[in-house]
């Protein structure tokens, strides 16, 4: 966005303005502007298994670089081209490999966080869509592209992607999603935790359309809820004006004050999308829960999956220790209150 240009008794009215609405109180727990409703989603009506988090045994020895798909199943160049996907704002195209395996690409600025945020996700537990970044590759026969156009070359070559894997099972329900308020996990760790692990990496815009449902079939069928799209993390947040996504300095900056301890109750620093519910009902024996997990999670873990999601050197010096510090935060909040029975 270029610079505005503003007569001077305008510019001190606004930035007037915006301090006042940067400096409220954060104890308050609310967003600095209100949000415009989102549209109802339909959860599962079938009958199965509904599932939000699955034990992942030791986090300490998970392989960060490869995440959740794992080694073998990263995706293989040359890919064929099959249409543009067109849903939501970023640039996205289908296609499949030369396993014949179907993978979702994706450019632009929410590549890394979305890769990274995905390996974190799963190591703490919960569902995550296989994602790998890829630094280039060829897709034969792409046409007629809107989007995407500005990355894929017209010999069809392109550079720095993130490629999520669309399985036949588990399958992504497109018409069926769940809401932060309304869920079956409602005042459940679990959901607390993940509602933690989204203010930890600055998710802001934790909206409910970022949510999703995937059916697993076998002995009988399983609902897998998950967020869906973690792009819009590892950045500032803030009110809309001042958030920004894949961003380090300002991430290591607010993570000096991330969370605190206030008479047995956790305050967060935190500014997005949904704040006030995912704020909403979390308690120290939540975090205390969430830390199992996450509090296991090592330097080394933390570098390898953001240099293999797509950071560089430089961004890898400054994200892995605002991560520790984060972490290191959270434990000393939940270790200084004491806990509601749930």
């Amino acid at each position: 966005m270029g610079a505005v240009s503003l007569p001077g008794r305008a510019l001190a009215i606004f930035a007037v303005a915006l301090l006042a609405i940067i400096h409220q109180d954060p104890s308050a727990n609310s967003t600095s502007l209100q949000e415009p409703p989102e549209n109802h989603v339909r959860e599962p009506s079938s009958t199965g298994q509904q599932t939000l988090w699955m034990d992942p045994g030791d986090v300490a020895s998970l392989d960060f670089e490869y995440g959740p798909g794992g080694k073998d199943r990263q995706p293989v160049s040359p890919f064929q081209f099959v249409d543009e996907d067109m849903a939501g704002t970023t640039a996205k195209i289908n296609v499949i490999d030369a396993r014949g395996v179907s993978w979702n690409i994706k450019w632009g600025r929410e590549v890394f966080p979305s890769t990274f945020c995905t390996r974190l996700a799963w190591a703490c537990g919960y569902v995550a869509a296989p994602e790998y970044f890829v630094a280039y590759g060829y897709i034969a026969g792409a046409r007629d592209l809107r989007r995407a156009r500005a990355y894929v070359a017209p010999d069809g070559w392109f550079e720095n992607a993130r490629f999520q894997l669309r399985a036949k099972s588990p399958r992504f329900l497109k018409d069926q999603g769940w809401e932060w308020a309304e869920n079956p996990f409602v005042g459940t760790r679990e959901l607390a935790g993940l509602k933690i692990l989204t203010m930890l990496v600055s998710n802001v815009d934790a909206k409910d359309a970022n949510l999703g449902v995937f059916e697993e079939d076998g002995d009988g069928k399983r609902y897998l809820f998950a967020v869906i799209d973690w792009g819009s993390s590892m950045g500032k947040w803030g009110i809309p004006l001042l958030r920004n996504v894949g961003e380090c300095e300002g991430f290591a900056k607010q993570s000096r004050d991330f969370v605190s301890n206030r008479k047995g109750r956790l305050r967060w620093q935190f500014r997005g999308k949904h704040d006030r519910e995912l704020m909403d009902g979390i308690d120290v024996a939540d975090a205390r829960w969430l830390l199992q997990y996450l509090g296991e999670i090592t330097e080394k873990q933390f570098r390898s999956g953001l240099l293999a999601s797509g950071a560089t050197l430089r961004e890898a010096d400054c994200y892995t220790p605002a991560l520790l510090e984060r972490v290191r935060q959270l434990r000393q909040a939940a270790n200084a209150g004491n806990a509601r029975t749930k």
